[in-house]
């Protein structure tokens, strides 16, 4: 059976604590604690991995995130990593130009901040001599241009979804951004692509994932939704097939347009993968609300425009009454319930409809933009998991110039609390969001720490981007490390992961560098130089 010892660093334990040398026996931890203690249980053929000052960490698991989606996304026109109008569209008409056999300009990434109001104009995607649908960073919005409206027969005359807007000019004329629900009025009309591609695209995004030290992850949309197919088939071709190494853990999509006779589907989607050792589909997504910027995001008082009232509080997608019904049918049948809720409204209709529900379900709920102070103690008591995506935590162009004006000062302050959910006695567990925002575990944890952008980021420059985002809710590394790790592990189930420990499994991360010894400002900087599962080496040095 292989051995390894890692030596001359340090490895993270649970409670913020510091082993000298771990020993691996095959796929599992077999010793932790001082070097001498440690080297002395290896066998003759043990191989040394020397950390050279460097921190091994458990793996990281993130709670949130769409690596098929993402995966698709890096095969089309990126604008992720660029920022502004020129940039973008000088990407699009290089992405064009080199897949003139494209019968649709597909792609993503796109920041409202990058837009006067938040909003960019079918006319500038004109150009193009094919439609264009072109997701926003945050994927509650799509900006098409004339030919894709005209071939999804969208007009003035266009009645908006009750999930959604078409975006309309002062003559009532579509804009071509397309909010919410609005996005499947011409998201299917799009190229299809297959189980193949899927596969390929989520095997894409787990060797890219590896190369940042994340081991498992828990895919939050698994089904149809906004365009995007059903990416369940994908993950059982590749879990049965032995590809997927990473262990997943799947939240089926609820979907908002039907109610409970919904839940027998579920179930039998659940059976589809028992028997997986790397996939399970046990968790359920329900997106309660959209986002702040485009008025979605469900509020308790009316959003503000430039001083005034009139953006109207939001939408609840599932009837707060009807909502407490389908979670405790979804409770009784053991399904762990992922909530989606950015408003101060959506958080607490979310935890309304947790009440008097199981906690060894491991409910949560992700992104918690907003939470009214009063509610903030509920997680704890409820035993509701926060899902944190700290890198949001910042003062960037939406922030600054969109969401604060939206929200009002008193709302506004309300953003982000994670000291309040940390000192109420909130368990936390952490995830990205991939595509939405960078993938890197490490770039989250710097925001969570500093909430500042790290100086990586695209917004970097902006010029509030290193104030620091209410400080008073920034968290310590120990707390951020360990909601990437143990917090996350124990959301998906994974009760042997997460923590360094003799007998757990040995997914483990090498960094190039300890950054509990280095300045906080300067946690942005360590990078991942090995990353194990099991006991097997999957990405590194």
């Amino acid at each position: 059976m292989n051995e390894i010892l890692f030596r001359g660093g340090r490895a993270f334990l649970p409670g913020g604590a510091f082993a000298e040398a771990v020993l691996v026996r095959g796929d599992r931890v077999a010793a932790v604690g001082a070097e001498t203690d440690v080297a002395r249980q290896a066998g003759p053929g043990c191989e040394t991995v020397d950390l050279d000052g460097g921190l091994l960490t458990p793996g990281f698991t993130d709670a949130h995130i769409h690596p098929v989606q993402a995966g698709l996304e890096r095969a089309k026109c990126d604008l992720a990593e660029v920022y502004g109008l020129p940039e973008y569209l000088e990407r699009i008409a290089g992405y064009a130009a080199a897949h003139p056999d494209r019968v649709w300009i597909e792609g993503g990434g796109w920041d409202m901040s990058a837009f006067p109001g938040g909003l960019p104009h079918r006319s500038q995607l004109d150009f193009l001599d094919r439609p264009a649908y072109l997701v926003q960073r945050d994927h509650h919005a799509a900006w098409v241009n004339g030919r894709a409206l005209e071939l999804a027969g969208i007009t003035r005359d266009t009645p908006d979804p009750a999930d959604g807007r078409i975006e309309r000019d002062a003559d009532g004329e579509p804009t071509g951004v397309l909010h919410e629900g609005a996005m499947e009025l011409v998201g299917p009309l799009t190229p299809r692509p297959g189980i193949a591609d899927q596969v390929a695209a989520l095997l894409d995004a787990q060797r890219y994932l590896f190369s940042l030290g994340v081991t498992a992850w828990q895919d939050a949309i698994v089904g149809p939704f906004a365009g995007s197919d059903d990416q369940l088939p994908a993950y059982l071709e590749a879990a049965s097939s032995g590809r997927l190494t990473a262990r997943v853990v799947g939240a089926l999509w609820w979907d908002r347009a039907r109610g409970a006779e919904q839940i027998p589907e579920l179930l039998e989607r659940r059976r589809s993968a028992e028997g997986l050792e790397r996939f399970r589909a046990t968790s359920v997504k329900i997106m309660q609300d959209g986002i702040a910027e485009n008025f979605t995001a469900a509020v308790i008082e009316p959003y503000c425009r430039c001083g005034g009232t009139g953006g109207g509080t939001g939408l609840s997608y599932v009837d707060p009454e009807l909502l407490k019904g389908h979670v405790a049918e979804l409770d009784r049948h053991g399904f762990q319930v992922h909530f989606h809720a950015i408003g101060e409204r959506a958080v607490r209709e979310a935890l309304d409809s947790l009440t008097g529900t199981d906690p060894a379900n491991r409910h949560h709920v992700a992104h918690l933009q907003i939470i009214e102070p009063s509610d903030v103690p509920r997680f704890a008591k409820l035993g509701v998991t926060a899902n944190l995506q700290p890198l949001w935590a910042t003062h960037h162009a939406q922030m600054d110039e969109l969401t604060i004006p939206y929200l009002g000062e008193e709302r506004s302050s309300w953003q982000y609390p994670f000291a309040d959910l940390l000192r109420t006695g909130a368990r936390f567990c952490a995830g990205s969001d991939w595509p939405v925002s960078s993938a890197d575990p490490i770039q989250g944890m710097h925001v969570a720490v500093n909430r500042t952008e790290p100086p990586s980021s695209v917004h970097a420059g902006y010029p509030t981007a290193q104030t620091p985002f209410l400080p008073g809710q920034s968290l310590d590394l120990a707390t951020a490390l360990t909601a990437y790790t143990a917090g996350s592990a124990w959301i998906n189930g994974d009760d042997d992961a997460g923590t360094i420990a003799p007998g757990n499994r040995a997914d483990l991360v090498v960094l190039d560098r300890d950054p509990f010894t280095e300045p906080a400002a300067d946690i942005w900087r360590a990078r991942v130089a090995m990353t194990f599962v099991r006991g097997e080496q999957v990405h590194g040095r």
